[in-house]
């Protein structure tokens, strides 16, 4: 049987900055009963994403969460009491359950809800088999449409999901460079992953570093972060290059951040920019974890995680996203399942 109480981060107030104490507010309520077609999902561990900014500063490609509502996150979680057909106790569930240890999910809401494979590991599951994977894959698949032997660049490139995007490039036979922040992330890059140059951006000037690593110019450049070290790559894009638009970090903490000056770089360049949302994918899921598990079992993938612990944390752990603190997908464990 679940515990009685619920413990919540919720919504304080829209953050005006960088999220802070006083935009949250710790909850403890009485956990709730699902009714008809419902089900009751005791969350294990929750994933901290950089778009969790803007979910609460605004509406973006999902409604922005309501001030007073539990902050959005994705979660694994185990079903704890089901009054839902196709749920059953003790499975493990993945979906967007929020910062809590319970959540309530409606049968409506089912088609978001996926079942975890009993032979994948959740932090695999929550990782490189999860969102941060399908997003590598189809932002770079289907939108950069890298080919053999062209140079790929990559931004935030020891994150969960530059990490994986430079990983594939690699199998497709591509260059790639990686920009990281820091000596230590440059060497899991290179020393870890293979890659092919790694810039620091925190010490090297990236335009300079761009231009010496990617001599033949940027056939596709992977964008994670935005502001200016999009900038820098914009000015050496390759003629009919690809810009893939994932995020933009670097700016969802300021809403005075100055707009592109090299985008006209894109016309001399007959380039192209498209932004991506990996939820349009979702019907292709299966694809794409079927050819990931298989670069896994080869060896060709590398799945990195880093794990904090306990729902107290979820702030803290959130926030190592936007200090570059983290190597690698940054998930928080919040409680153990009860079938290990």
């Amino acid at each position: 049987m679940p515990a009685t109480t619920n413990r919540q981060w919720v919504l304080a107030k829209r953050p005006s900055a960088q999220i802070s104490a006083d935009d949250l507010r710790w909850v403890e309520s009485a956990v709730a009963e699902p009714a008809e077609g419902e089900f009751l999902v005791r969350n294990l561990y929750l994933s901290c994403d950089p778009t969790q900014r803007k979910w609460v500063g605004g509406n973006t490609y999902l409604p922005a969460v309501r001030v007073g509502d539990v902050v959005r996150s994705i979660a694994v979680g185990e079903v704890a009491l089901s009054r839902d057909p196709r749920f059953r106790p003790g499975q493990l569930v993945q979906g967007l359950f929020g910062w809590q240890d319970y959540a309530v999910v409606r049968s409506d809401f089912g088609s978001a809800v996926t079942l975890v494979p009993p032979d994948v590991s959740i932090e695999t599951a929550m990782s490189i088999l999860g969102f941060t994977g399908l997003t590598a894959y189809f932002g770079l698949l289907e939108v950069g449409r890298p080919r053999q032997g062209e140079t790929v660049v990559v931004s935030s490139a020891a994150g969960a999901t530059g990490s994986a995007v430079g990983q594939i490039a690699k199998i497709l036979g591509c260059r790639v460079v990686g920009i990281a922040g820091g000596t230590a992330k440059c060497r899991y890059l290179l020393d870890e992953l293979q890659f092919d140059a790694a810039i620091d951006y925190k010490s090297e000037n990236v335009i300079t570093r761009l231009r010496e690593a990617c001599p033949d110019q940027i056939d596709v450049y992977f964008d994670n972060v935005g502001g200016r070290i999009l900038e820098a790559a914009l000015l050496h894009l390759a003629l009919r290059g690809r810009v893939v638009l994932c995020g933009g970090i670097a700016t969802y903490n300021d809403p005075q951040a100055p707009g592109l000056r090299s985008y006209l770089n894109l016309i001399a360049q007959r380039g192209r920019m498209e932004g991506f949302v990996v939820l349009d994918y979702l019907p292709r899921a299966k694809e794409a974890i079927e050819v990931l598990s298989g670069w896994l079992r080869e060896g060709k993938l590398k799945n990195r995680v880093d794990v904090m612990h306990g729902l107290e944390n979820a702030p803290v752990a959130l926030d190592r996203l936007f200090a570059g603190k983290n190597v690698g997908k940054q998930l928080l464990h919040i409680a153990d399942h009860d079938g290990n």
